[in-house]
């Protein structure tokens, strides 16, 4: 298998993952509303929710990069010329790539600093935190990948993937 497909199926796995959290936070809110018409309480259904909600958001984030739905201000970049706009964008992407791999090197140390600790949340649950926080750790990973695999393109000279033939986003609102 290619590395381009295997980088792909990272890509679009994490996106799959982060769908089933985002089910995984409908399900708890649902959880929470049955049980107040209900009159039952499920504990730490907020606290999951929440936790689900910020596993999928950081999840998405490489998919979401790769498809070029991230927001991207071009006011500079349209009316650079061709050696500009790639010095731009290399620039843009070195700057994207540190701050990535400082997201990522700090989520998985607050993950390991957690799991030392025994690090539990305060409600009645009382969740050993690293487990939540391995879905931001694992995303931001992900994420600091998806930034890797598009600055390699940027040096070879290739568009970016989010960029259209034409130089125009691949999407625009």
């Amino acid at each position: 298998m290619s590395l381009r497909r295997t980088l792909d199926r990272i890509y679009g796995g994490a996106a799959w993952v982060a769908a089933l959290f985002m089910i995984g936070t409908l399900a708890m809110i649902l959880l929470s509303i049955g049980g107040r018409l209900l009159d039952f309480h499920v504990h730490g259904t907020d606290a999951y929710a929440g936790y689900c909600m910020a596993a999928a958001a950081f999840m998405a984030l490489g998919h979401t990069l790769k498809r070029g739905e991230h927001i991207r201000v071009t006011l500079i970049l349209d009316h650079a010329g061709p050696r500009t706009r790639h010095a731009l964008e290399l620039w843009s992407h070195v700057a994207g790539l540190f701050c990535a791999l400082l997201l990522a090197w700090f989520s998985m140390r607050l993950v390991w600093q957690s799991y030392q600790f025994n690090d539990v949340s305060q409600g009645t649950d009382a969740t050993p935190l690293w487990i939540p926080q391995l879905g931001m750790a694992l995303g931001s990973a992900i994420f600091a990948l998806a930034i890797t695999d598009e600055f390699v393109a940027v040096l070879r000279g290739e568009r970016p993937r989010h960029r259209a033939a034409g130089g125009e986003p691949v999407r625009s609102e």
